[in-house]
This record gives structure tokens, sequence and C-alpha cells, in this order.
């Protein structure tokens, strides 16, 4: 298996010191209170071009939520499609039925059944605790039969390209519904700072769970270059080339999963969890050395990049 062959690769570089994890990239988390949603008025609302009808309610229901297009994709796991109807919550509701999700959700798509199904066993042990305690129940949750037909399922499905990068040195007014950032409808923009801002491309379809709606990312300008360096060579020492485990373009090898055309806030995340040690597991173990000296900017940079691969 060729992610046995990086354990090799990287059992032979020096250990990196334990890494006493740098600036919190703030930007990649949403707010510690999420915001209130807005409440359901009742009225019928239907993705575009799609047959079917639900309300508001109806859409955020986390036990069957909408599957607006059921003709594009394999048939769907009982488990994805409404959960247990307890504890486990269904999978689409986050990630979607395209597996693609939100920024605050990760693809799900670009990895192997294998890889998936070691990420539920990582949540279960705890090795995975810097997510939010809602993934970490329902995988303890889910049976194996359950993990095997939703883990099948969402690798299966095709990647897609799901957030339009663009370098920019201002960025749309933003706030937060829930824990995800949308545009100020009265618009009004600021600068970007040393950010990432994602948002979606149609908010109001964005909220209908629509999978044909994706999202956009402004990054800083110069970040994409920045970035590019410390992908391809690791920056001189500063961290290791991303492709010899991920592939020469980002898509994976064998169980290491593809991280092309990812979320950058996802990327950011995850960086800055394995570097705190809130990500563990077997392959988070291959990460140590990547992570260990990198920055706030660095990680920016580097999920900027990333994001901006063809998927």
């Amino acid at each position: 298996m060729k992610w046995l062959a990086c354990i090799a690769l990287f059992s032979l570089l020096p250990l990196a010191a334990p890494a006493v994890a740098g600036e919190r990239p703030e930007w990649a988390f949403g707010p510690e209170q999420p915001a209130p949603r807005r409440p359901d008025d009742g009225k019928l609302l239907q993705a575009p071009g799609s047959a079917k009808f639900y309300t508001q309610a109806q859409i955020d229901d986390p036990m069957h939520p909408p599957d607006w297009f059921p003709d594009e994709h394999p048939p769907m796991p009982r488990v994805a499609a409404q959960g247990n109807g307890t504890t486990v919550r269904a999978c689409i509701g986050c990630h979607l039925s395209n597996g693609h999700g939100h920024p605050e959700n990760s693809r799900l798509p670009g990895a192997t059944a294998a890889y998936l199904t070691r990420q539920l066993a990582d949540f279960r042990s705890g090795a995975r605790a810097g997510v939010a305690a809602t993934m970490i129940n329902i995988a303890k949750g889910m049976t194996e039969d359950e993990i095997r037909t939703a883990t099948e399922y969402f690798a299966g499905l095709k990647v897609l390209r799901w957030t339009r990068v663009v370098e920019a040195d201002t960025v749309p007014k933003t706030y937060f519904r829930g824990n995800r950032r949308l545009q100020l409808a009265e618009g009004g923009s600021e600068p970007i700072g040393e950010r990432i801002i994602e948002v979606p491309e149609d908010p109001a379809r964005n909220a209908l769970r629509d999978p044909h709606s994706g999202n956009i990312s402004y990054v800083p300008v110069g970040s994409l270059a920045r970035g590019a360096a410390l992908v391809a060579t690791g920056g001189s020492g500063k961290t290791i080339a991303c492709g010899i485990c991920h592939g020469p373009t980002l898509k994976g090898l064998g169980d290491v999963p593809g991280i092309a055309g990812q979320s950058p806030l996802t990327m950011a995340r995850q960086l800055y969890y394995m570097q705190t040690g809130e990500r563990n597991g077997a392959m988070a173990a291959l990460m140590k050395a990547v992570v260990a000296k990198l920055g706030a900017d660095d990680m920016l940079a580097i999920s900027a990049y990333v994001a901006s691969r063809e998927a």
C-alpha cells in the first residue's frame, strides 16, 4: 500500500521536536457560540432544477435533509440519507448528497473507503478531538454495517470543483449564520488582511443545501505563489513537499487522500489540529514533521494554493 511507503519514507527523516503550536488561524474557525438560524416561515422552497419542495425546517432536519437530485448519484445508504433516527444524524445534512459539504465540514470524495473508515475509528477513540462533539457522537453511534455502506458510498462519488479561489485585497463584508460565514445583503467591503474568507457563491442556494452550488474563497494577493513554493519544495526546510504522499497533482495516492480543491478553511483547521495534537491517529502521525514548523501565515498560503488546484 502506498501510504505504507510514506511511513517508510518519513521514518528516515529526523524526528521533529515536539511542536509548540503556532498562532491559531482564527479565520478558519467559526464563532464559539453559533449565531441563530433564520426562523422557518413555512414557505415551500425548491433548489433550481429539482422537482422537490421542502420548508426550511425540513431542509434543516438532521434526520431527513433533502436529497434534491436522487437520480444524480448511486443508491444512497439509509444512514447517509436519514441517520438512525436518534443518535446518528443523516450524513448528507452536513456533507450534502455530493459529499462536498460546506467549509465547516470535510469533503469526503477523493478519499478511499478505508481512509474514511479509519477517520471514523479515530473519532470513536478520541484520537480526533479537534472537532465538534457532533461528529464524535455520530461515529460512536454508527454500526459497522452503517460505517461500511456510508464510506463506500462517499468514496465512490466524483470529486468536484467546489470552491473558486480568488486573490484579492478587499473582500465583501460578512456575518455568521449558524457557524457559516455569509455576505451581508447590503454589500460593502473591507480589507482581507491575513485571512481567507470563504463564502457561498449563492447564499440562498447554500441555505437549501443545494449540491449544485459551491463556494468562493478570497485569499490575500501573493498567497498562491507562496503556497506553491511550500507545497512543491517544502520552503527550504519549513515543511515537506506535499506531493511525496498526496501525489504530484495532490489528488491522492492509494489510501492517502486527495487534497486538491479542498476547502481552504478545512485544510487550515486540520493542519492546526495536527500541529496541536488535537488530531491524532495512524495517518495523522505522517503529518507531524510536516506541520511542526508552520505558522498561521504558512497554513494560509498552503491552504490557499491547495484549494486552487484542480480537484
